[in-house]
């Protein structure tokens, strides 16, 4: 598993066109690690963004979306968090060029396949990715071969598909990080925990004490907010049940990471 080794363990999830590197600096307090974006990076994913735009969709739009990523990332060097950047792709070599970006700025790249507006699917990307795992793993093996720390944002409750299957085959590919959106499936963390070496991120409707213990219970690395992370108090909560968590389990945690 690799070496994820930020504090506290809450992470901000990307929510297009809002999470950007004030978002990220406003949350600092309160966690560890920020997902920006999601980026659509390709003309492919860019056509669809424009079309979620026309129906009243916030996106991220820049004319040149490797510059903005490259001027988000520096804009966090100075603050106390680990970054990372959610891309949305339609084809393989742009994942290459913004991995490479990510991986000079010591960031994560987070592959989207979770997205499930039908202008993304019909593009091919977000959550139609997971429905082609061989391309999804193409994608990951493509980040992976940069150097990057790779993460890849699923999504439980999928027709047709079995999430801890598709993560086994993404984490052998080269996947460091599953940021798993449980849906209302919260034991997949569990599955998915139990099934792969890498470093687990639970998401969905963390909110407090009882959500934060039921997911880091199954066995997630850390936990991640969404729509909430403009909120302090919800993030307050959560970053106090997580430390409470990891700091009344810290022995049951340091024997697991010596095994593994």
């Amino acid at each position: 598993m690799v070496d994820l080794d930020f504090e506290p363990r809450v992470a901000l999830a990307s929510l297009s066109g809002e999470s950007d590197a004030a978002w990220a600096k406003r949350a600092a307090d309160h966690a560890g690690l920020a997902f920006l974006g999601g980026i659509a990076i390709d003309e492919g994913s860019r056509r669809a963004a424009e079309r979620l735009v026309e129906r009243g969709r916030n996106e991220f739009l820049p004319e040149d979306p490797f510059a903005f990523v490259d001027r988000q990332l520096r804009a966090l060097d100075d603050v106390p968090l680990e970054a990372g950047v959610n891309v949305r792709s339609a084809s393989r070599a742009p994942i290459r060029d913004v991995a490479e970006l990510c991986a000079d700025h010591d960031a994560i790249l987070e592959v989207n396949a979770h997205c499930r507006q039908p202008e993304l699917c019909a593009a091919g990307c977000g959550e139609t990715l997971l429905r082609d795992a061989h391309r999804l793993c193409e994608y990951v093996e493509t980040a992976a071969a940069t150097g990057a720390v790779v993460s890849v944002k699923l999504r439980a409750e999928v027709p047709g598909m079995s999430l801890p299957e598709t993560a086994g085959w993404v984490a052998a590919a080269g996947a460091d990080v599953l940021h798993v959106d449980a849906m209302d499936s919260e034991e997949v963390v569990r599955e998915i925990a139990d099934a792969v070496d890498a470093f687990v991120l639970a998401n969905n409707g963390v909110r407090d004490a009882a959500t934060v213990t039921e997911y880091l219970d199954y066995g997630a690395d850390a936990v991640s907010v969404g729509r909430p992370s403009d909120r302090p108090a919800v993030l307050r909560r959560v970053r106090e049940a997580t430390d409470a968590w990891f700091a009344t389990h810290e022995t049951d945690v340091a024997e697991a990471g010596t095994g593994g």
